[in-house]
């Protein structure tokens, strides 16, 4: 038996991205369509991030999530800072004066 079935495929116009429909399982489960999967790089155990949206749910690869996440974090630090670097000298200090 099928965990899934695909009854629509195509493009969403509105958005320009395809679409496919698929059944939610009794015990939760949504299989992502094989083509979306290996659009996306995703493979049997990978983790993803579901978000709860206003319209629906959103799920993106773990790397896209945090890829969006350092973007975030990039357009409030100025391009000549980095962060990692100053947690490193204030974690070396820290050291030195235990």
């Amino acid at each position: 038996m099928a965990r899934t079935a695909s009854v629509v495929s195509g493009r969403n116009p509105e958005f320009g991205m395809a679409s496919q429909l698929a059944k939610i399982e009794a015990d939760g489960t949504l299989v992502i369509p094989a083509d979306f999967r290996r659009e996306l790089g995703l493979a049997a155990g990978d983790t993803v991030m579901v978000e709860l949206a206003e319209d629906g749910l959103r799920i993106r690869s773990l790397s896209a999530a945090v890829r969006e996440a350092q973007a975030i974090v990039r357009s409030f630090v100025p391009a000549d800072r980095n962060l990692a670097d100053e947690l490193i000298a204030e974690r070396r200090t820290e050291a030195e004066r235990a």
